[in-house]
């Protein structure tokens, strides 16, 4: 079987929906999606995409009475931001144009058929636990090419593009092989979150050092509260992100930039070996084994109740937990600690990127009317409006300029601003489903105390290798 990767072009609808099916994200058998997509013979659709004469202030030709459909996940952000914020500037720009707004909770099972039946909405917020692959997405055509919105003008300074407003990396964030096809849009940092108030009342401090991390945990065991738990249930992959994020801090930022691009032996590395390992032992003597049952609101539920200490998450959980949230509570971000005095990264390097995944559908009616939904969102308007309805950061630099956060994304804030350089992200996962799911069964089998350090890693590789001799499946690398 062929190494070489292919194309986006070369792979099919068939392709994906094989490959989803397997994934268990479908609610309609294959078949009859892919009957109900056949037309004259070829998986393409005959719809005509809707275009309008480009102007000032219409540069990216939307046709002003074309109807938009918009997609939200329905999550930890909520949908008001777009009801409210985002699909009004877009009415205002365009008076004539219909706007047609559905939330969900499940956007594969929602979308999957409308993909397949070549009748997808224009725009859509791909999130949460059902979503859908966007490497799948991409090798099937279905994602439109993003590059003429990055260079289009901004809604504010017409002398200014669209990718001269954001932070640096936001346009690679949601680039494959070099090609943008995904906006992600909230500033995110990774970490390890506690109470300020719980850890105040007992003279605790964030960890810096393994040996403090421990001596914390113990501390904390001590006390009758579960010292560290993540959700089994849905959530491991909040946990392999706190190993790998160890093993970059460890080995360096190549250590994940190799387990990105499928290299040989990239989860044996030395690095990811010696975080698993660490982790091993935290999962052994720290870890509620009932928790690999729970749901991730299930545990974060128990951390508002002050039954579980720490917890990791992105600077979303605040948010997600508002309705939860105790008086005084004070989420606070605490980054992964260092392992040894030789680790190649400090103890402040954080995890951080563009989140919230949203893309145009290539394929829609209106793809022009979604490329210019995306451009009003990157507008100071759009993103100063999201900021107050959901009370985090996005990547348009100038959006959340005076904005008092809430503790937790101002605790965030500040690590993110304290890490400096030593900023770092990683793509397998978006890429490369399959290997996501490789990875959060192992990570369950090493925390639960089933596997071994050893195991753990030589698991992943093992999928890792397999989806590089697949030749069906797209391949990217950075």
């Amino acid at each position: 079987m062929s190494n070489t990767p292919e194309t986006p072009a070369a792979l099919s609808r068939r392709t994906l929906l094989g490959r989803t099916a397997a994934a268990g994200l479908l609610a309609t058998p294959v078949v009859s999606l892919l009957g109900a997509c056949a037309t004259s013979g070829s998986d393409e659709t005959t719809t005509k995409a809707e275009e309008g004469t480009k102007s000032a202030a219409n540069p990216l030709g939307v046709a002003e009475d074309a109807p938009l459909e918009v997609v939200i996940f329905n999550g930890g952000y909520g949908e008001k931001y777009a009801t409210d914020v985002h699909e009004p500037l877009y009415k205002k720009a365009f008076p004539k144009a219909e706007i047609k707004h559905q939330s969900t909770q499940a956007v594969s099972t929602v979308l999957q058929p409308r993909f397949a039946s070549g009748n997808p909405p224009e725009f859509v917020n791909n999130s949460g636990e059902k979503l859908i692959d966007f490497g799948s997405l991409v090798a099937d055509g279905q994602l439109m090419d993003l590059t003429e919105l990055w260079d289009a003008p901004s809604v504010d300074d017409p002398n200014k593009k669209v990718r001269d407003t954001v932070v640096p990396g936001t346009v690679e964030a949601g680039s494959f092989n070099g090609k943008p096809y995904v906006l992600y849009y909230v500033s995110t940092v990774f970490g390890i979150w506690y109470s300020g108030k719980l850890f105040k009342e007992n003279g605790w401090a964030p960890a810096k050092t393994w040996s403090e991390f421990t001596a914390l945990l113990d501390g904390i065991k001590a006390k009758g509260i579960t010292p560290y738990g993540y959700a089994g249930a849905n959530a491991a992959y909040y946990q392999w992100n706190v190993i790998l994020t160890h093993a970059a801090k460890i080995g360096g930022t190549d250590v994940l930039k190799n387990i990105d691009n499928l290299e040989d032996g990239a989860w044996q590395q030395d690095a990811v070996k010696q975080a698993a390992q660490a982790w091993e032992e935290i999962g052994a003597k720290y870890v509620d084994k009932s928790f690999e049952g729970l749901k991730h609101t299930d545990v974060q539920l128990r951390q508002n109740q002050y039954k579980l200490a720490l917890y990791p998450s992105g600077d979303w959980l605040e948010g997600e937990q508002k309705k939860d949230t105790p008086a005084g509570f004070d989420y606070q971000l605490m980054p992964v600690p260092s392992l040894t005095g030789s680790d190649k990264l400090p103890a402040t390097a954080v995890r951080a990127t563009a989140g919230e995944g949203y893309f145009v559908s290539a394929k829609s009616k209106n793809p022009r009317g979604g490329l210019e939904y995306m451009r009003q969102m990157l507008s100071v308007a759009g993103a100063k409006g999201f900021t107050e309805v959901v009370k985090a950061p996005t990547v348009v630099t100038a959006g959340s300029s005076g904005f008092a956060f809430p503790p937790g994304v101002a605790s965030s804030q500040a690590a993110l601003a304290a890490a400096g350089k030593d900023v770092f992200n990683l793509y397998f996962d978006g890429w490369y489903k399959e290997l996501d799911t490789e990875a959060r069964t192992a990570t369950n089998e090493l925390m639960f105390g089933r596997i071994k350090a050893d195991a753990f890693v030589e698991r992943i590789q093992k999928r890792a290798d397999a989806i590089k001799k697949d030749s069906s499946v797209a391949k990217f690398t950075r």
